[in-house]
């Protein structure tokens, strides 16, 4: 293994370890960014590309007084380069930041690779490295050896959930005569929506809650992350959760019948080209034939080819509450970073987010300087505080949400007007943290707007 000890080594090359090793090589400190891809796959990567995205390709919502548009802008003025390359590489998305898969994992291969203090090392590392700091971002599909080490490191078992994806579809095979352009609340039609009749949907959920899944292994427990649960699981919650849920009809309107639909399943284009389209919603774990046969009952679906099924996958993390500060440091050995889904953080901007920290904190360690905890009212310390102050016999992921940031000091009943003042709160504390320590300060998206 190459080393320098005026280096960071960082291991992962997903989104959260190529923020992390951009964040380092901008501050002046080289980095040697470990990516085990080409030579060891995972069961959810395809590609050898860096930040490749595994599941959905879109990154939530772009619109600042949304939690997931507050984090973006955050990371806009601390010099993102997974949000620099994202707003590169998007697509139309109704309000939310989506993205050509491919382009967009291009941009940030190049940027990294391209970095004249960024050395990528295509290894596999099955142990933490010593005597030197790191930062260990291998998401949640860490290789067993090194996954093993972090687990004798720590002392505690992990926690793990599992985590379910969309199929994808050609666009070739889609009847458009049965479905409609729209978005809920946006002009843009951003999404293909495939309407549904009652009678249409009570045989869609029929079939769907009798379809034959797959199931983990015996000596595994089932625990799904609330925010990506199988659509299976949702429809067996009861037979309106759907159509209430990720097929609720508000705000569209079918211009064949000018009427509301009972139901409505949305695809959105997974790249500029729109050959092809995910599913909105339909993470899953059913097996693949039952997939193709149950997915066909929705309109326009019925002869649908799918370019790829849906599948589950063992998300693991650690137990952060017991082993990280909120720098990400751990606990026992201030040298050593974590970041990713491996912390805790749920969801791609969020797992971007804490490489960020982790990697200026990592910058600063080498350059003996405090690290850094990002105040508690901003969207990025607000995800720091809760991996690392949670119940840690309760601990579970987390995307990020205004349930997140402290309460404002005035109660506010209207929500939309509470969401703007922590906004705004949330942008001023930053601004003053940045001036504060001297951090660069790069433009956002919507200077002068709070």
């Amino acid at each position: 293994m190459l080393s320098s000890s005026k280096s960071v080594i960082v291991v992962g090359g997903g989104l959260a370890g190529c923020e992390a090793a951009w964040q380092i090589a901008q501050s002046g400190v080289s980095v040697l960014l470990y990516e085990m891809r080409p030579r060891v796959m995972t069961p959810a990567h395809k590609t050898d590309k860096l930040a490749e995205l595994v599941c959905s390709n879109s990154l939530r919502s772009d619109l600042i007084d949304k939690p997931a548009g507050l984090l973006k802008e955050e990371m806009r003025r601390l010099g993102s380069i997974i949000i620099r390359c994202a707003d590169q590489a998007s697509l139309p998305g109704g309000g939310a930041l989506t993205v050509d898969r491919e382009k967009f994992a291009q941009l940030v291969t190049e940027a990294i690779e391209n970095h004249p203090l960024i050395k990528v090392v295509r290894e596999v590392v099955t142990k933490i490295p010593e005597r030197q700091p790191v930062v260990i971002a291998t998401g949640p599909l860490t290789h067993d050896s090194l996954a093993e080490e972090i687990r004798r490191l720590i002392g505690y078992d992990f926690l793990y959930f599992y985590d379910a994806v969309s199929p994808i579809v050609d666009a070739e095979t889609i009847d458009y005569s049965k479905c409609f352009w729209g978005s809920r609340y946006q002009d843009e039609p951003a999404y293909l929506n495939c309407p549904m009749t009652e009678e249409e949907y009570r045989r869609f959920w029929e079939e769907l809650v009798a379809a034959e899944q797959h199931e983990p292994h015996e000596f595994e427990k089932g625990i799904f992350f609330e925010g990506c649960l199988p659509i299976e699981e949702m429809a067996k919650r009861g037979y309106l959760t759907l159509a209430y849920g990720p097929l609720r009809p508000t705000g569209l309107i079918d211009p064949r019948t000018k009427k509301r639909p009972f139901a409505v399943v949305q695809l959105r284009p997974e790249n500029a080209e729109m050959t092809m389209f995910n599913l909105v919603g339909f993470q899953t774990s059913l097996k693949w034939s039952e997939q193709k046969r149950v997915f066909r009952l929705i309109p326009g679906l019925e002869n649908a080819e799918f370019l790829r099924y849906g599948y589950i996958h063992r998300n693991t993390y650690i137990n952060s509450p017991v082993a990280l500060k909120p720098t990400y440091q751990f606990k026992g050995r201030d040298d050593l970073f974590f970041a990713g889904q491996l912390t805790g953080v749920e969801g791609y901007i969020e797992s971007a987010a804490s490489g960020l920290v982790a990697g200026i904190n990592a910058a600063r360690f080498v350059r003996g300087e405090e690290p850094l905890v990002f105040p508690a009212e901003t969207a990025i310390g607000s995800l720091a505080h809760y991996i690392t102050t949670a119940n840690p016999k309760h601990f579970a992921p987390m995307n990020i949400n205004f349930g997140l940031l402290p309460p404002l000091e005035r109660k506010v009943r209207s929500k939309e007007l509470r969401h703007r003042l922590m906004v705004a709160r949330a942008l001023g504390k930053l601004d003053e943290f940045i001036n504060r320590q001297k951090l660069p300060r790069f433009s956002g998206k919507y200077e002068g707007q709070f």
